[in-house]
């Protein structure tokens, strides 16, 4: 069974690191890119999409570490 996507979201206190589908943050972090660098790292050992939130809670940016769909050559 695949790992569940990271995503990056906004927080009041700063950002935060969530599981799709599991309630709550895992981890806090003051600035979105503290966030990012940390779900890079958790989301390529889990082989999962990072999914990174802006703001306004919309998805601007999406980053395949494993299971992508697409089989792109060379």
């Amino acid at each position: 069974m695949p790992g569940k996507n990271i995503h990056v979201v906004p927080r009041e206190s700063g950002w935060a690191l969530e599981l799709e589908g599991s309630p709550g943050s895992f981890q806090i972090f003051t600035s979105q890119e503290e966030a990012i660098a940390a779900g890079t790292e958790k989301a390529k050992q889990e082989k999962v999409e990072l999914l990174v939130h802006g703001r306004d809670g919309q998805i601007r940016e999406r980053n395949s570490f494993g299971n992508d769909p697409r089989s792109i050559k060379g």
